[in-house]
């Protein structure tokens, strides 16, 4: 699946490229300056070496458009796409000074993203003909986020919420704080009269005795069952009977999200999405 680039996303490219670029190539790339020509261009190939789902070629495009808009871009693959060894997903045409300082964004990039998507399909894959869908979490890397969400796209899970700001999230940290589940759901209600607002309501439960709790209060959209044990997991699921959506959370692996989406569970969320994901093997050589 392909993500498109809005307005405000190809703003949040930009800016990416241009912090990056500023922080690999300072006051200049001497290197290059010293050993080749002002004018000279060479055309280079981004070749797959691993397999997995790739992503990133849209950045990838608007890295060396930045370094040189002369550029020219001979795509040969999508985002998205399921890639293969010895797979080309690009040539790019363009000025061999520029070309060698976007090299290590571009691949640095790309193979960051392109792990996260291959990951997140292999998770996906594991409980695509169950009613459930896998979400990724906050567990992203400062200020990449936005790149790391798309990459989750693109392998076919779900984006959880962007940030602090567009999901209430009632936590085990917000629960003892505020004092006991009742208090924390009825200050977010509170909240929302006095500040004339709304948004989806999570609530976090640890056990069966919170779970009975966040049930008798109500009030939210949705119950996070976190570190449930499977047949307590099932149980629980039993008990809100469709009344609110159901989360699973906590640890989840390849090896065990298959018996968790069949608890009955709606959603899954797993921080390995982004957090555990490991860059895929990519080069760009000059040809």
């Amino acid at each position: 699946m392909s993500a498109k680039i809005d307005e405000s996303l190809r703003q949040r490219i930009l800016q990416f490229i241009n912090e990056a670029l500023a922080e690999d190539v300072g006051p200049g790339d001497f290197t290059s300056e010293a050993t080749i020509p002002v004018n000279k261009r060479d055309t280079a190939r981004l070749l797959v070496k691993d397999v997995g789902i790739l992503a990133g070629v849209e950045v990838a495009k608007m890295i060396f458009s930045a370094v040189d808009p002369s550029m020219e871009f001979e795509q040969k693959m999508e985002d998205g796409d399921l890639m293969h060894v010895g797979d080309e997903a690009f040539f790019v045409t363009c000025n061999t000074r520029a070309l060698l300082q976007a090299e290590r964004l571009v691949l640095n990039t790309m193979q960051r993203m392109s792990g996260i998507a291959t990951l997140a399909n292999r998770y996906s894959f594991e409980v695509e003909d169950l009613p459930v869908k896998v979400l990724d979490t906050r567990k992203t890397t400062p200020n990449l986020r936005f790149l790391e969400k798309w990459a989750v796209r693109l392998g076919g899970a779900y984006n959880y919420r962007d940030g602090l700001y567009d999901r209430i999230m009632i936590k085990d940290n917000h629960v003892d704080a505020a004092g006991s589940l009742t208090k924390a759901i009825e200050g977010v209600q509170s909240f929302f009269r006095e500040n004339a607002m709304q948004l989806p309501i999570t609530v976090e439960v640890r056990n069966l005795v919170e779970l009975m709790e966040v049930l008798e209060v109500g009030q939210i959209d949705r119950i996070m069952l976190d570190n449930f044990e499977i047949p307590l997991l099932r149980e629980a699921v039993a008990h809100i009977d469709g009344r609110y959506e159901t989360e699973a959370s906590g640890g989840i692996t390849l090896d065990s999200i298959r018996e968790v989406g069949e608890t009955g569970v709606d959603f899954i969320s797993v921080g390995a999405l982004t957090h555990s994901a490991v860059s895929l093997d990519l080069s760009l050589k000059v040809v």
